[in-house]
């Protein structure tokens, strides 16, 4: 390759005029591409550089800030419904005509409604500076884009997830907008899942595959069947009692039936599950893989003793509570378990 300088010289010695104004467009050139680099080094930084570069532990424990909360809005979304107090709020966004906040006369079920739409600017702000915290890292040598689109999703779907709620109310707690509005809150504890296991591992290091492409088919499989039992048992509860409000409808589904149903899929669910755990310490349990399927059998044991318990004792609030926890964990466990069966867990150095 052609040294510029050289070409400079050469051309001073046969002309002296022109190679002094070619000389200076040349540290023109270089002084400018100097000056652009640390800008085009700022990738997605400039926004944020204002915020402290955070530490590995610090984007760990945002991110399961973040499915805690996730999490936890399914339990107070429960609380509200088993309380009677989905109407608590008989409007939205305002909690009553004139008032955006419950009012006293609104009594206990407007506190209670009222403070879970709270509880979703607290998952706005866990998701928010999660966001920031990750596009902080993207200016710095350990940026971490593999967290970048689950924080993306959870942001953008917590205020969906709030028009959803809104819409519940305008239908006068529809059961099918209910469902779906609790179907949505699975989903984002399943990607924030994802987020955990992300932020676990170092930085700009790509994760070894566990390389047993049955295994995770397998895994896939018992997703699938963990999500058509969550939806079946959502159309359940839309069918039976505890409805969110006295005057509520209900779907018109035959609450036996559904109830079959949604006891066939578990059958199927906790059969496959059983399966991959054996798959996994056939092929030597590769990770985390054998001991993320254990956690998933035992998982689903609990939530299928509490099922029968409270269809058998007709459906108390407490257990139903529990069973609504217990929804969240299974969505958590599986979606874990298929992330093991598809990465090998990687050492992570404290920050």
């Amino acid at each position: 390759m052609v040294d510029r300088g050289e070409n400079i010289r050469a051309a001073a010695e046969a002309y002296p005029t022109f190679a002094a104004h070619l000389q200076v467009a040349y540290d023109d050139s270089v002084s400018t591409t100097t000056a652009r680099t640390p800008r085009a080094q700022d990738d997605g930084g400039r926004f944020t550089r204002w915020v402290p570069l955070p530490s590995e532990a610090t984007l760990r424990r945002l991110a399961v800030a973040s499915l805690l909360t996730q999490g936890g809005i399914i339990v107070t979304g429960g609380a509200v419904r088993l309380t009677d107090s989905g109407l608590g709020c008989p409007d939205w966004p305002h909690c009553t005509s004139g008032s955006i906040a419950a009012t006293p006369e609104m009594g206990l079920h407007g506190a209670i409604e009222f403070g879970n739409r709270l509880l979703t600017f607290v998952l706005g702000l866990v998701a928010a500076a999660m966001l920031v915290a990750v596009v902080r890292t993207l200016s710095s040598d350990r940026a971490r884009r593999d967290l970048l689109v689950p924080s993306v999703f959870l942001l953008c779907v917590i205020p969906a997830q709030a028009v959803i709620g809104g819409i519940t109310v305008w239908t006068d707690l529809n059961p099918w907008v209910v469902m779906f509005h609790f179907l949505v809150s699975a989903v984002l504890v399943g990607v924030a899942t994802v987020l955990v296991r992300r932020a676990a591992r170092p930085a700009r290091m790509a994760p070894a595959r566990v390389g047993h492409p049955w295994l995770e088919r397998l895994a896939v499989l018992v997703l699938a069947a963990t999500a058509a039992v969550v939806y079946l048992g959502a159309v359940v509860t839309g069918s039976g009692p505890h409805a969110g409000d006295p005057e509520a409808r209900r779907t018109g589904l035959d609450v036996a039936v559904v109830t079959q149903l949604h006891g066939d899929a578990v059958l199927l669910l906790v059969g496959l599950s059983i399966g991959l755990y054996f798959t996994a310490r056939a092929l030597g349990s590769p990770g985390r893989s054998a001991a993320a399927a254990a956690v998933l059998v035992a998982v689903e044991f609990a939530q299928g003793l509490i099922g029968v318990v409270q269809y058998r004792l007709e459906l108390p609030e407490l257990l139903v509570g529990l069973h609504m926890l217990g929804a969240a964990a299974m969505v958590f466990a599986a979606v874990d378990a298929w992330y093991a069966t598809r990465w090998l867990p990687s050492v992570q150095p404290v920050r």
